[in-house]
């Protein structure tokens, strides 16, 4: 048995332990690392911790570290507000808004983990604080980041546009910022469907005295679960004191202070914003590191308030830290070793053309939902050249066929954009999210390849 095709079963067997025994999957990962990689692979340990995303790493626990002291200071009630003024109190658009947003960043020059760890945190508190899905929330923001990440100024755009002009191949960069637009759009607007939107259309307006108050939590209150703004407010609201408390309520009262009104700007809010602007600026405007640039902002907001940001250190997703850098780092063994290669090269040897786009185009998706897109895109659009050049195959919709395969899976919570959606959703079951995306994922990289194949390759494009 070939070296290639032992670590692609021992990967099948870590899903199986996984999912089987609930012990956490990058655990698992980093265990196969090791023995496939010093066993198998003849790698020493500095060949195995090549594959570690470091920076990855970085970025999730500075955003999730950022947007805990966000959450304990109140600047995302405020921002939840904010957003529900914008859109006139119908929540069933704010999933919208998220998308045009990512989109918005990535096509003027964001690169999508950067557009997806700034919006990730804001629109998931605000599906926890109304009880919209969290699939659905987090679906619409990563579809939105690809929607837009194609655009002729943009970062993937640049990069699979000079491939193409590397490769001396025929291209269209808006025939490409189109494909992956409309794919995206179209499968937000089923996820939209079937996740529950059309109920929050049915729902209507939220009035603004039913908003939650600073004190709330989206898992136990708010207008989607019949509380607004009296009993279901919990200790935030005005009416919580006279709906859930007794006689002794006055008394605690006097003793502490009241709480801030919802959505008010207090000290720690401002700086809070002008935190979350200052990333903004730095990561599109300046190019800095997301990961890095989001800690220094959180140490010195922790610095200044501490009592806010004592407890946020605790709330940094360490489980889904581990899961995600441990199946990475066997997803860099695999690549150090050549499966990937291995892979590609032996599906662009078949003698079917179309047969080979469209396994090129799974495997794109497939290995994409584990690595990077940019990666998995430099690798099988020059696999695709030598049929291509036979002219049975157009090469505009073969390009974009395997950019939008390769980019629409990371909904994967082993994808950059899918880690930071898991690890960024407050008061929801960790493992059962992660099911889901791990579920949704699945469902994506099975049928859309196929789809894109049959709509942009098969009709011969360009």
């Amino acid at each position: 048995m070939s070296p290639e095709l032992i670590s692609i079963l021992v990967l099948a067997v870590v899903f199986v332990i996984a999912t089987t025994r609930s012990v956490n999957m990058g655990a698992l990962a980093f265990a196969a690392a090791f023995g496939v990689g010093t066993l198998v692979a003849g790698l020493d340990a500095d060949g195995v911790f090549a594959g570690f995303p470091g920076d990855l790493f970085v970025v999730l626990v500075g955003v999730t570290y950022l947007f805990a002291i966000a959450r304990a200071n109140g600047t995302t009630d405020w921002l939840v507000h904010a957003a529900v003024r914008l859109v006139r109190g119908r929540v069933a658009l704010i999933p919208w808004v998220m998308f045009a947003l990512t989109g918005a960043l990535t096509a003027i020059g964001a690169v999508s983990p950067a557009a997806v760890a700034i919006v990730a945190p804001i629109a998931l508190s605000f599906a926890a604080r109304y009880r919209i899905s969290p699939l659905l929330m987090g679906a619409m923001v990563v579809h939105g980041a690809q929607a837009g990440g194609f655009s002729p100024i943009s970062i993937y755009g640049s990069i699979v546009n000079g491939i193409v002009e590397r490769e001396k191949l025929p291209g269209s960069e808006i025939t490409l910022f189109l494909a992956s637009l409309l794919v995206n759009l179209v499968i937000a607007a089923v996820v939209f469907v079937v996740c529950g939107g059309l109920r929050l259309w049915r729902q209507g307006a939220v009035a603004e005295e039913a908003l939650p108050g600073p004190g709330d939590t989206g898992a136990d209150d708010g207008p989607a679960g019949g509380g607004t703004g009296t009993g279901g407010a919990g200790t935030g609201g005005a009416g919580s004191e006279a709906g859930t408390r007794t006689a002794p309520a006055p008394t605690a009262v006097a003793t502490r202070p009241e709480p801030p009104a919802a959505g008010a700007l207090t000290a720690p809010v401002v700086a809070t914003l002008v935190c979350l602007v200052a990333l903004v600026v730095a990561v599109l405007g300046f190019d800095l590191d997301a990961g890095l640039t989001a800690i220094t902002l959180a140490v010195v907001l922790s610095t200044a308030w501490p009592e806010d940001s004592r407890r946020a250190v605790g709330q940094i997703a360490w489980p889904t830290v581990l899961l995600i850098c441990g199946v990475l780092t066997y997803v860099g063994v695999l690549d150090e070793m050549g499966t990937i290669t291995w892979a590609g090269e032996g599906v662009g040897g078949i003698g079917v053309p179309l047969l080979a786009a469209v396994l090129l185009c799974y495997i794109g998706a497939i290995v994409s939902a584990f690595a990077s897109s940019v990666g998995i895109m430099g690798a099988l659009i020059p696999l695709a050249v030598p049929f291509l050049a036979q002219g049975e195959i157009g090469a505009v919709g073969m390009v974009a066929a395997l950019a939008v395969s390769a980019t629409v899976v990371d909904v994967s919570p082993f994808s950059t954009n899918g880690a930071l959606v898991l690890a960024a959703a407050p008061d929801v079951d960790r493992e059962r999210f992660f099911r889901q995306l791990m579920a949704y994922g699945g469902i994506v990289v099975a049928a859309v390849p196929a789809a894109v194949w049959l709509v942009m390759v098969v009709p011969g494009w360009g």
